[in-house]
């Protein structure tokens, strides 16, 4: 695999995949019995602190050793897209959440 830097694609990706935790978040969140605003405000906590994680602004442990990850995705030419820098999928949290709770 190569790691290729492409924002503009990583831009894309980052938005496909907090929208597609989110959602699936949104949906346990029904099927344990929550609704209207106790829901989409549990839905926003739990996607921004998993924001967090990916976008390496939390702090992780393991054996003692700083834990960072570095998000990357496979495209279809098995090359590793990425941003050179760390993912910021919190940036399109907003307008996700937006988008599933304002229509």
């Amino acid at each position: 695999m190569k790691l290729v830097q492409d924002t503009e694609k990583f831009d894309d990706y980052q938005i496909a995949l907090i929208k597609e935790i989110t959602q699936a978040v949104a949906v346990k969140l029904v099927e344990a019995g929550l609704h209207g605003e106790l829901m989409e405000n549990t839905t926003a906590n739990i996607a921004f602190s998993i924001a967090s994680i990916l976008d390496d602004t939390t702090g992780i442990e393991s054996n003692g050793d700083e834990v960072h990850p570095y998000l990357t995705f496979r495209s279809a030419e098995s090359n590793l897209i990425h941003c050179g820098e760390n993912a910021y999928t919190y940036e399109f949290l907003t307008q996700v959440l937006k988008e599933m709770f304002e229509s």
